[in-house]
C-alpha cells in the first residue's frame, strides 16, 4: 500500500477505478502511476482493457501483464485489485461482453458507499458499455472520464474510439455522466524526452521503467513518417487524472451527446442528453503534479 507523504480531508476523497489499455503504447503507464501516487484517490481496482486486434490478438492480456509489471515495480501488487476486461469490442449496441472488469464497475456502482465513484477510461469504453447493458441501474451512480473521440463538432479518426464505436454509442445514449477529453485536447499534453529523462527517470525503479519503455517504444516506431516526432511525446492519458484533481471549471462546455458513425463522424441528432466536453487541460499543473509525486515517493536513485 502506498504511504502518502501528505494527507487531505476524508471528505475530499473519491473512489476510483482505472480502465486502461496499458500495453497499447507508452503513455497509459504514466497516468496509472500518477493515479496510484495520489492521496485523493481510493483505488478500487484497475481493469485491463483491449486495444483492438491490429497489432496483436491478445491485447487485453498484454494490458493485464503490463499493469502487473507496474505494480510489482512499485511493490504494491498485493494491495491493488487487478481485473481482466473484455478481450474484444462488444458485437453490437445490444450485446454485452461480460468480464471481471464489468463486474467490478457494477459492484462499486451499486455499493453502499457515500463517496462518489469515478471510472477513468484510457482506451476503449467497452467495459462501461457492457456493465450498463448488464445493469442499467448503474447510470447515475458513477461518473466516467474518457480519453477518446475526435474534435467537436465534426469528429475524426481517433484510436480509442475506433476500438469500440458501438460501446461509445451505448454510453452516449445512456444517462451515465461522462466527461470527454477528445483527441484535440489530450494531444496537447506535450513533453520532451529530455524533460522525462530529468524529471521521471531518476525516481525509483518505476520512474526508470516509465522512461525506458517510452524511449524503447519511440525507437520501435522510428520508420514512421509522421509519428512519433522523435524527441517528444504526448502523455495523452494523464488528463484523466488531472480533471479529478481539479475539474478545470473553465476548460469544458456542456454539449449534446452525438451519435457516432462507423467512420467516427458526429451526428447531432438530439439536444437533451448533455455530456461534459473538454476543450482545455492545464499541462503544467498535470505534469508537475506527477513529477512532484514521483520525487516525494522515490527520491533520486542516481
Amino acid at each position: 500500500m502506498i504511504k502518502h507523504a501528505f494527507q487531505i480531508p476524508d471528505s475530499k476523497k473519491i473512489r476510483l477505478i482505472i480502465n486502461t489499455d496499458a500495453k497499447n503504447e507508452a503513455d497509459d503507464q504514466f497516468a496509472i502511476v500518477h493515479a496510484l501516487l495520489t492521496p485523493r484517490f481510493d483505488i478500487r481496482g484497475i481493469i485491463a482493457a483491449h486495444f483492438g486486434e491490429r497489432r496483436t490478438k491478445h491485447s487485453m492480456q498484454e494490458s493485464y501483464d503490463e499493469i502487473e509489471l507496474l505494480l510489482n515495480l512499485m511493490e504494491i501488487r498485493d494491495s491493488v485489485t487487478v481485473c481482466k476486461g473484455a478481450p474484444t469490442a462488444i458485437p453490437d449496441e445490444k450485446t454485452a461482453v461480460g468480464s471481471e472488469g464489468a463486474d467490478l464497475i457494477i459492484k462499486e456502482a451499486l455499493a453502499d458507499d457515500p463517496r462518489p465513484l469515478y471510472v477513468i477510461f484510457l482506451g476503449p469504453i467497452t467495459d462501461l458499455a457492457a456493465a450498463y447493458l448488464l445493469k442499467p441501474e448503474i447510470a447515475g451512480k458513477l461518473t466516467a472520464v474518457w480519453i477518446g473521440g475526435g474534435a467537436w463538432p465534426n469528429g475524426e479518426e481517433e484510436f480509442n474510439l475506433s476500438n469500440d464505436i458501438d460501446a461509445a454509442n451505448v454510453v452516449l445514449e445512456s444517462q451515465i455522466p461522462i466527461w470527454i477529453i477528445p483527441r484535440s485536447v489530450y494531444t496537447t499534453m506535450r513533453v520532451g524526452i529530455a524533460e522525462l529523462h530529468t524529471r521521471v527517470r531518476p525516481y525509483g525503479k518505476v520512474g526508470k521503467y516509465l522512461y525506458d519503455q517510452l524511449v524503447d517504444f519511440n525507437m520501435q516506431l522510428q520508420g514512421s513518417s509522421h509519428w512519433p516526432k522523435g524527441e517528444m511525446w504526448s502523455l495523452g492519458d494523464s488528463p484523466a487524472v488531472s480533471v479529478l484533481l481539479d475539474e478545470h471549471e473553465y476548460g469544458y462546455e456542456w454539449k449534446p451527446a452525438p451519435r457516432i458513425t462507423k467512420d467516427m463522424r458526429y451526428v447531432h441528432h438530439q439536444k437533451e442528453r448533455l455530456v461534459r466536453w473538454y476543450h482545455f487541460i492545464d499541462p503544467r499543473f498535470t505534469l508537475e503534479d506527477m513529477y512532484a509525486k514521483l520525487q516525494i515517493h522515490y527520491g533520486s536513485s542516481n
